[in-house]
């Protein structure tokens, strides 16, 4: 069943158990379309459910920057911990109701970083040539996957000035204020894994630049429209747990 009100509040409490990493998000921007919900419905593992927002299925793209990464108790290596990524995602539920993030892709620029996600998290991790650069008011994000014959393509937007929190049952709040992410392992099972971090602050964006080759590379018609929901948000420092078998 989708989830309850209550099973949607409770994705933000800190869950049971040790934290196995550490990290910070940050310039984070969030691009987001609605899309055809059988053309997502049908790439989703069985035990995975279209999560919907006033009837909608989303498709989103998400730019930012991973900073001080490292396991749990441990400083961060400073030619290891700082990356970029950009991700391709959609929203649903398990069979109990659970609501969270499925990725169709993660590019990254840290070799070693896509290689441990790829074979301890079970993420379709993707190598890329990234870089970045930042004003006071905006931030510009430049990527490439590796094996593309396109050009880098570059996303540019408003980094927040006046960032708030955003409005429970609001579209941003759907979006945004996901705590579990689903993943589909090599032996065909089923897995979730939880991250905790303080509500996003946010700003909403009324122009910016996002790109959309990744709506192809992962199979799906490229958007003729620019995004409907355009968000970037504050920093927030991340704490991430074990997977666990569903």
């Amino acid at each position: 069943m989708p989830p309850t009100e209550s099973q949607r509040l409770l994705q933000q409490q800190r869950p049971d158990g040790m934290r196995v990493m550490s990290q910070r998000w940050s310039e984070l921007g969030f691009f987001h379309w609605a899309f055809d919900p059988e053309a997502i419905a049908a790439r989703l593992p069985k035990g995975l459910h279209l999560d919907t927002y006033d009837g909608k299925a989303w498709l989103g793209i998400v730019p930012f920057l991973m900073q001080r990464v490292r396991p749990a108790f441990l400083p961060p290596i400073p030619w290891l911990s700082w990356f970029h990524e950009l991700n391709l995602r959609t929203y649903v539920f398990d069979d109990n109701g659970n609501p969270g993030v499925w990725f169709f892709s993660l590019d990254c620029d840290q070799p070693i970083a896509v290689e441990i996600a790829r074979n301890l998290f079970s993420l379709p991790y993707q190598h890329a040539q990234m870089s970045s650069s930042m004003t006071s008011a905006e931030f510009q994000f430049h990527s490439q996957r590796k094996g593309d014959s396109n050009s880098a393509e570059t996303f540019r937007y408003n980094r927040p000035q006046f960032p708030k929190a955003t409005e429970f049952g609001s579209l941003e709040w759907f979006l945004l204020e996901r705590y579990t992410l689903f993943s589909e392992g090599s032996n065909g099972h089923l897995y979730s894994g939880r991250v905790h971090h303080s509500p996003y602050q946010i700003e909403i964006l009324n122009e910016a630049t996002c790109p959309t080759r990744l709506f192809p590379l992962n199979g799906f018609s490229q958007p003729a429209t620019p995004a409907i929901s355009m968000i970037s948000a504050a920093p927030v420092d991340v704490s991430i747990f074990p997977l666990k078998r569903l």
